[in-house]
């Protein structure tokens, strides 16, 4: 491995699961797979031992849960990603671990290149949400529509209007190049926005931006 690979932690309470996500990452010249953990307390302890860019995290785990475990990374290890992997059963859980700093969901039965393509997704900054998983996010929102915004509204308040903008269109999912378009704007000036945005609210990552942009009402689930 060349020292520019993204170093990832697999933590899955099943050893066939570790194990072939292992060798479909380790396979990949760009990453890296440095260790596993077996349950959420022992994945909080290789975080703190290895500091890993990313952490591929189930989301039921004996000990500690995903969720809690992603907590205690994100509080103690703010440089480590974790890429939360979960089933149509499960993704309940979605609203929660997003909450608790999940950078990005992917659903298990994804394909090796799917897999590593959202290794590299989360260990960039960007966020990662599968579209089964996008959709229950949104009706989650929907159902905790009636919650007092009144602290949030006054940090969007903030933002420049064009950075409300482009804060509106990352909740609605859409990539740097999708926002440049809509806008006509240049690339590069979405991405200075989005940066600024990040800065201006304290918020970590574009999934975190979403987050925000529900809990505050600048965008409104519609259709559920």
């Amino acid at each position: 491995m060349t020292s520019g690979s993204i170093r990832v932690l697999i933590a899955d309470d099943q050893q066939m699961v570790r194990e072939g996500f292992g060798v479909l990452l380790d396979a990949r010249p760009d990453i890296e797979v440095v260790g596993q953990a077996v349950d959420g307390l022992d994945a909080v302890a290789k975080v703190a031992e290895l500091t890993p860019d990313v952490v591929l995290m189930d989301i039921r785990m004996p000990q500690l849960s995903g969720i809690e475990a992603t907590r205690r990374i994100t509080a103690g290890t703010p440089g480590t990603k974790v890429l939360v992997l979960t089933t149509f059963d499960l993704d309940e859980y979605v609203y929660e671990a997003l909450r608790a700093g999940a950078s990005g969901f992917l659903l298990k039965d994804a394909s090796a290149d799917r897999l590593a393509e959202a290794v590299r997704v989360v260990a960039a900054g960007d966020a990662l949400l599968a579209p089964g998983v996008t959709r229950r996010l949104i009706a989650e929102f929907s159902r905790m529509d009636n919650r007092p915004r009144s602290p949030l509204k006054k940090r969007v308040g903030e933002l420049t209007e064009r950075e409300t903008e482009v804060l509106a269109l990352i909740a609605q999912g859409l990539s740097n190049a999708e926002i440049a378009e809509r806008l006509v704007v240049a690339e590069q000036t979405v991405k200075s926005h989005v940066s600024r945005i990040l800065t201006k609210l304290s918020l970590r990552d574009r999934t975190q931006a979403a987050v925000f942009a529900y809990e505050c009402g600048l965008v409104r689930p519609s259709g559920y």
